[in-house]
């Protein structure tokens, strides 16, 4: 889904620019679920008005890129 210009920024749902980050961890496939181990983390980050949420794959250290990505 490509966002219209006029609407590149704020939450997809509501237009609110405020948003929560947080982290959640998740088993894969085959042994690692057996095992509970917990091999793949996700940053969530949510609108502060609405609550829509989105997951990124965690792979680096910061999450200001993945705000931004959120909000166009």
């Amino acid at each position: 889904m490509v966002p219209d210009p006029d609407d590149s920024r704020g939450c997809p749902k509501c237009g609110h620019t405020e948003t929560d980050v947080g982290e959640i961890a998740t088993t894969g496939g085959g042994l690692s679920k057996m095992f509970d181990i917990q091999t793949n983390s996700f940053k969530v980050v949510s609108c502060a008005n609405c609550g829509y949420s989105e997951l990124y794959r965690d792979r680096s250290a910061g999450s200001s890129d993945i705000v931004d990505v959120f909000l166009g």
